[in-house]
Formats: structure tokens, sequence, C-alpha cells
């Protein structure tokens, strides 16, 4: 569908990709995952048509890109940025613009409108004006957007980030669905490994505008976990030595008085990883059916717009994700003491 062919580009003296070999099939989930400054963003501008590579070649669907086809290949392709840009209107107008520049009938704009927002969960949203709404909210009208011109390939840079766990449920499940029941074929640029074990058929890891790896996710995984903690951003990574239980989960023992269980059979030295947004926090004695509950103290908040992430410490530091709102009501602050709870099966070893 798409295929890089020794591509470089070059900003001045800045080097943002670097002799790039890829390709990536039709009807295939793909992600590229790096830290920022990795050149995602850049390889997605050069694959929607909006950038081009200082050297090499680019082919959409066995076709060189060119100026001269350039314009076509655009009416392919859509891409949504990770800042999110709306139409000062409602949300109905945001999501019918591109569908009324490109000439479409009333009806189809009418029919096409309605299907996308009913996708992305936003029926009932038509006459709310666009910029009013939250961030999350506002992701999944420009998702919308995009899905309405229901191109061949769709380009998403980090389309999660900094998302509510609601919000990015509700993206995640968008993508599968048009993934599956379009064959679209997706491109996700993300620093988010969780997306790509999650979504993706495929898998990239760019470093330094470097294309270091391209394999199943389980591959991208078997990368040393110190590594792909180091420039994939991962949250909660810890050590540990792990004892299976009678139950058939392990015990895993971090140091300093923590020990979490894992849904999983394992001995010896592990690494583990939690990802923020499984952890629930509360002020009070959490009473779930979670298998791992902690005591601790906020050492660090910091502000992410929607969301907020808090450094939780329990013998180990925690990263937490909890929405603007839950922040509020619960009064948090640096030096608030805490519970912290997740379950089992949201703790993945390594």
């Amino acid at each position: 569908m798409i295929k890089f062919k020794n591509v470089t580009k070059m900003f001045g003296d800045i080097c943002a990709l670097e002799n790039i070999n890829l390709e990536v099939q039709k009807s295939e989930v793909f992600t590229v995952i790096g830290p920022n400054g990795s050149g995602k963003t850049t390889m997605l501008r050069i694959m929607a048509g909006i950038e081009s590579p200082t050297s090499g070649e680019v082919y959409f669907n066995g076709e060189r890109m060119d100026k001269q086809n350039l314009i076509q290949m655009r009416r392919n392709c859509t891409l949504v940025f990770q800042r999110t840009v709306l139409f000062n209107t409602t949300v109905w107008k945001n999501v019918a613009f591109g569908l009324r520049l490109r000439g479409y009938a009333e009806k189809e704009i009418n029919r096409r409108v309605n299907e996308v927002l009913g996708v992305v969960k936003l029926t009932g949203y038509e006459n709310r004006w666009a910029k009013k709404l939250s961030g999350g909210e506002q992701q999944r009208v420009a998702l919308a957007r995009a899905l309405a011109l229901d191109t061949d390939v769709l380009l998403l840079d980090e389309p999660t980030a900094n998302l509510d766990p609601r919000n990015m449920s509700i993206i995640e499940e968008t993508v599968s669905w048009v993934n599956k029941e379009r064959g679209t074929t997706i491109i996700i640029a993300t620093h988010n490994m969780f997306q790509a074990e999650t979504l993706a058929h495929r898998a990239a890891l760019l470093i330094r505008g470097k294309l270091v790896q391209v394999g199943s996710p389980q591959e991208i995984f078997a990368t040393p976990m110190e590594e792909l903690a180091s420039f994939a951003r991962l949250e909660n990574v810890f050590s540990g030595v792990s004892a299976v239980q009678k139950t058939g989960t392990s015990m895993i023992d971090l140091g300093n008085g923590v020990i979490m269980e894992a849904a999983v059979r394992r001995e010896g030295k592990v690494t583990v990883f939690v990802r923020p947004e499984d952890i629930i926090l509360s002020r009070d004695q959490i009473v779930s059916s979670a298998r791992n509950v902690f005591k601790g103290e906020v050492t660090a908040v910091s502000d992410l717009g929607d969301t907020v992430k808090l450094k939780v410490n329990v013998g180990k530091d925690f990263i937490v994700q909890v929405t603007q709102r839950s922040f509020r009501e619960m009064g948090l602050n640096i030096g608030s003491e805490v519970f912290i709870a997740f379950k089992a099966t949201a703790v993945r070893i390594v």
C-alpha cells in the first residue's frame, strides 16, 4: 500500500528521517513507535503528501508519488493530528466539512456524518459547539471527520496522547472497527507500546530518525525492556523476583516491601510493567476485586490538560493517571495520602 525506499528528510542541518526502507501492506494496522523527536510525525506527513522527502522514493499502491499524482494520492489518505484542529462551529458541520469540500450530495453527507458519529459514540452531539467539548471528545470529532471521507489510508498521530481512559478506549475501539469493517489501512504514530500490542498487525521502532526494528508486536516486545522503557516512555516498569502460587498466579517481590500479584505463571527474575490508566486511585481504602492494593503518598503532579499524572510512592514509585475532574474532587496535591489498586491481569511480565 505505502512503501518508503531509502527515504531521508532533512530540515536544514537536522536529519528527521535517515534512509528509511519500509512497506505497509493493504488493510494492515501498522504502528510507528518512538519517543518525541524520533521522526514519527515527519513520516506520517510524508505519507500524507504534506512533506516531500529530501531524497528517496515513496510509493502508493505501487505508483511513485510525485508532483503529477500528489493531489490524487492525498484524496486517498487522511491524517488526524495530535493537536486537534476544529472549526468554530457545530460538531455536525465539522464532520461534514470534508464531504462538502469534495462535493458530495446532501443526502450522502447526512448518511455518512450520522454513521461516523455513531461509530465514535457522539450521536446526540450534532448541534454541540465543537470547541466547547472536552479534549477527548474533540479528538473523536476530528477522527469522525476523517472517517467520513472513507479513504484507503488513515494516518493517526498520537491519537490517544494524554486522554482519559474512556476516550482512549473509544478511539481504540473505533480504530479496530474501521480496519475490520472497512478494510482501511491504518498507520498510527505513538509512544504507547500497548497500542501496538492491542491494535497492530505489525510495528516499527523509530529512534532519532532511524528505523531500528520492524516486526510483530511480540517481536518488538522481545527487545530488552530496559531499552524499550528508555525510548518508548514506558511507565511503571519494575524488576523483581517472581514465584508461582498454588492459585496459578505469581507473586512478584519488587523490593522495599512491595509485592504484586500477576495473573500469569512465571518463576525467577522478571521485568513487569503496569499502565498508568489501569491503576485506580482513591483517598480511601479501596474495596474492589483488584488483587493489588497499596497505600502511598503523592510525590509529583503533572497537568496534561484533560488528565493529570501523579507519582505515588508506595515503596516504589507508580505513575497514575486520573481525569482533571477526579483530581479536583479528591483535592489531591503533593503530600496527599492515597490508595492505588490494579488487577492482577493488569500486570504485564516480560
